[in-house]
């Protein structure tokens, strides 16, 4: 019951983290050329496109997932009460999401430094 119960509850905090996001994206566009009406696509806008889904990445599924992440490995120290599996399940869970966060976000610094030097430094 109770893991029925938090599978519930993980499943609508997806839901109220991804919905909002996913509309936006529609909203958006992730490609914005468009050759019918005139707008062709070039190097610029493909480069534009990719950060755009970096951005999109990042923020909208690296981020609450590692804040769900933290906040699941916290829970389960916090509720541990001196059993050191529940401890070592809720520390492993706590360091990967760290580690995860720490690489979506060194990602993105790299893959836009990266896109900064092919559009020539703006």
């Amino acid at each position: 019951m109770k893991k029925l119960f938090f599978v519930i509850i993980l499943v609508c905090l997806m839901a109220m983290l991804f919905v909002p996001a996913l509309t936006m994206a529609e909203e958006k566009g992730i490609v914005r050329c468009d050759p019918a009406a005139g707008k062709d696509c070039d190097f610029n806008e493909a480069k534009a496109m990719l950060e755009r889904i970096l951005d999109f990445l990042v923020k909208t599924i690296a981020a609450p997932l590692a804040i769900i992440g933290i906040t699941i490995g916290a829970i389960l120290m916090m509720t541990s009460a001196g059993n050191p599996n529940r401890m070592g399940m809720g520390k492993k869970i706590l360091y990967a999401a760290i580690i995860g966060l720490a690489l979506a976000f060194g990602t993105s610094a790299i893959i836009k430094f990266v896109l900064s030097a092919l559009k020539g430094g703006t």
